[in-house]
């Protein structure tokens, strides 16, 4: 599993002995597992620079995670058309043991642009779309997540803080979306909101992400609208209920 982690972290490939030395496993130990996960198509050995790379079985495994869901086929339209509207990269993520995992995206056009790997995580309270989630939760079960994962520091604009980021939720909750302001990475913003399953519970959640440049204070608001918009759309084609709708029944 560590083989598979470290070489699903570099597109460029690894050699035998820096996968040695990533994992702390023996050269023999490491030979001996690539050759069988080779046989199994889970990585593939590339004989003319001696590297080893991650394989499509690998990827077949992990694309079940999401087909589960059956989100990304559905939301691929959704995200496409925000893109367009935004011109910024869009992204679709779920949440999973304190952490957001993105498992869709769709590229800015833009030659400079925001770019997270799908099969990235972030920690939930320094995202976008991991405070929308969380704006949705109720305050004990932020607590519970807090005090199981923390509020781990990223950038200098992280929340490491309970009370900033209590406060910070009830700032979503009015808005409608949230906003990671250079928390996860410098010089990126992403703005986020929340789709909601067929119980009016969150389910997944979207972003918009782009150069901190781009996204000024002016435009965040602007931005913030589209991408509620186009949650509230996604919620209804993945046959969920808006959480307005359930007050109104």
């Amino acid at each position: 599993m560590m083989l598979l982690e470290v070489l699903g972290e570099d597109e460029e490939g690894n050699r035998l002995s820096d996968l040695a030395s990533r994992t702390g496993l023996a050269p023999s130990t490491v030979h001996r597992l690539l050759t069988t996960l080779e046989q199994r198509q889970f990585i593939r050995f590339d004989p003319a620079g001696r590297l080893w790379h991650i394989g499509r079985q690998a990827f077949a495994v992990g694309s079940a995670f999401a087909r589960q869901r059956n989100i990304a086929a559905t939301a691929l339209p959704f995200l496409r058309r925000l893109r367009d509207q935004s011109r910024e990269t869009v992204n679709l993520g779920i949440a999973d043991e304190g952490e957001m995992l993105v498992v869709s995206q769709i590229e800015s056009r833009e030659i400079a642009r925001a770019v997270t790997h799908v099969g990235g995580s972030v920690p939930m309270a320094a995202s976008a779309m991991g405070k929308a989630i969380l704006a949705t939760y109720a305050d004990e079960d932020v607590t519970a997540i807090l005090a199981c994962h923390g509020l781990r520091r990223l950038t200098a604009n992280t929340l490491t803080r309970r009370a900033g980021l209590v406060a910070e939720l009830e700032t979503v909750r009015r808005n409608g979306h949230a906003v990671d302001d250079e928390e996860c990475q410098p010089g990126l913003r992403c703005v986020g909101a929340t789709v909601y399953d067929h119980q009016g519970e969150a389910l997944c959640a979207i972003s918009v992400s782009g150069l901190a440049t781009r996204i000024t204070g002016d435009r965040i608001a602007v931005l913030g609208s589209l991408v509620a918009e186009a949650a509230g759309r996604l919620t209804l084609g993945l046959g969920g209920i808006l959480p307005g709708h359930i007050a109104a029944e």
